[in-house]
Order: C-alpha cells, then structure tokens, then sequence
C-alpha cells in the first residue's frame, strides 16, 4: 500500500530547514506558527518518527531529509505543469509561489563567470531558482543530502539515483597586483619565495591556493599564509588592493589582467579544475532544460576535459 502525503505538510518541513526557523517558514507560506507546527506534528504523526532535530541551526533528520527530497521531487513535477500549462492555456498558469523554488548548487568560481548567463531564459521563462553556493569540492555534499536537485561540482564520483555529465575544466591564474608582484616577490612567485607572502583564499575549506602552489612546484604539501574573502570577485578586488596572491579562475581575473591591473604570477602553469554536473535522474523537463543550459555554457567557457 502507497502512503500518500499532504502536499502542503511536505512543503512546511522543506521551508523550515531552508528558512531555517518556523517563524521564517511561517511567513514565507503565509500562514502562522502555530499552523507550521501542527504541520510538522502531524507530518511526524504519520511517519511515526522525528523528522527535524531541534538544533541551531535546525537540521532534519535521516527521513527528514528524505520527505525533503520527496518534497522537491513534487516541485519538478509543478514546475513541468506550469510550463505546459503556459504553452497551452496561458491563462491557467498561475504565477510560480515562492515555495516551489528548484534549488542548485554551484561553485562559487562558475556563478561568478559563466553559469548565471546560463541560467538566465530560465529564469526569464519563469522557473524560480535557487541557486545554493559553496566550495566545487562541496557542492556535491548537498545533493547527496537531498537539498537540492542538481549541482556543479569537481567531483566525478557518481551518486546513486543521479547521473552526470562531465561540463569541462576551469582554467586558474596566480595574480597580484603589479606593485605587491615587484616588492614581494620579485615579479613572480618562485619555490624559494611563495611562503613569504599571503595568499587570499576563498574561506577555510579552500584548498585551492595550496593546491596551485604544490603543482606549479612540483611539491607534495605546503603551508600558506592565508587570509579568507568568500567571494571570487571579492579576491580579484583583494589583489587589486595590495592584500597579496590569489588564485583565481582566468575568466574571472581576465578583465584586470588585460588592463594590466593585476599580472600573472606564475606564468606558463597549467591547472585547471574538472568540473562535473549532478542531477536526479529524473524525467522532467524543467530539469532536463536546466542540464542542456549548463552544457551549452560550460562547453564555450570551458576548456575541452583532458
């Protein structure tokens, strides 16, 4: 026998862990506390477990997280609904609710080059996105979690239930600003030097800058001197400033670079980062719309996979 479960009690535990709290879940359905708790109750009455630890944050539970993803899987199949709706009666498709967001999560380095381009007729086309950022290396983490239906990630490791496709490699540049390159380091980083000066990375779980170091030397491990900016613009501006080096994508440092604004301080190493995209595999055209756009940008902003 199918248990089948209220629409609306699944959307309450979904915008509780997305809010973050039951008075922001309550304000985003419009409806009270009170109503998102009886909600929940009811929800967990029916499954016959706890399906939220009361944490700060709160985190849901093992079937917590499943009833989310559930949950999720039904907003796809509004999504579709709306879109064919649109196409053959336009004036039954209501206008998408907030709750119905479809979440992804994508690497910080591709929102700030080519994946928002991307995104964007659909967004135009009235597909509420979400999209959920995070270091390449960690993306992966919150569709294993069943948080979001899709994610850019540099890990090619295959996820039961999804199926992936490879998206291409992101290109990285050393940079600083020219007066820091000549007072630092003499023009360019060099094995005997790169542990003088800061480099400014992403936050703590970027690994990225001691990653650069330990190619372009030839090095099994380094310690850096680091500093944290959670933003890949934000490290272009830091650079720019004198704060020291960064490693950034060659998309992102291009345009200073080209006005001589920063220089590359390590030229003539190669890295580069696979990038891979994860998605339910599921039929849906929403999703399905959403994989055809990441791989039509990522194929002219992107190198060719080795």
């Amino acid at each position: 026998m199918t248990t089948t479960f209220d629409p609306d009690a699944l959307e309450c535990l979904a915008a509780i862990v997305e809010e973050g709290g039951f008075e922001r879940a309550a304000q985003r359905l419009s409806i009270t506390q009170s109503a998102v708790s009886q909600r929940l109750r009811a929800l967990e009455a029916q499954v016959g477990t706890v399906l939220l630890v009361r944490s700060r944050p709160i985190k849901p539970t093992p079937a917590g997280l499943l009833l989310i993803k559930h949950a999720k899987m039904m907003r796809l199949l509004r999504a579709d609904l709306e879109r064919d709706l649109r196409e053959l009666a336009p004036t039954l498709a209501h206008r998408a609710r907030d709750e119905g967001r479809i979440s992804v999560a994508i690497n910080a380095d591709s929102i700030a080059s080519w994946a928002l381009p991307a995104l964007t007729p659909l967004v135009r086309d009235g597909v509420p996105l979400e999209i959920i950022h995070d270091d390449q290396d960690f993306t992966h983490e919150w569709l294993r979690e069943g948080q979001v239906m899709g994610c850019v990630t540099s890990l090619a490791q295959p996820l039961r239930g999804c199926r992936i496709e490879p998206l291409g490699r992101m290109a990285y540049v050393a940079v600083a600003s020219p007066a820091f390159a000549a007072a630092a380091l003499d023009g360019r980083l060099t094995r005997h030097n790169f542990h003088r000066v800061p480099f400014v990375a992403f936050n703590r779980k970027d690994d990225l800058q001691r990653d650069f170091v330990c190619r372009a030397f030839g090095l099994a491990q380094v310690g850096l001197q680091q500093c944290y900016v959670p933003s890949s613009e934000g490290q272009v501006r830091a650079a720019l400033d004198g704060w020291g080096v960064t490693v950034v994508p060659r998309l992102v440092a291009g345009p200073a670079l080209a006005r001589g604004a920063l220089v590359d301080v390590a030229p003539g190493v190669d890295y580069a980062v696979p990038l891979y995209w994860h998605c339910w595999n599921l039929d849906s055209d929403v999703l399905a719309r959403l994989t055809q756009a990441l791989r039509d940008a990522a194929a002219q902003a992107l190198a060719p996979m080795a």
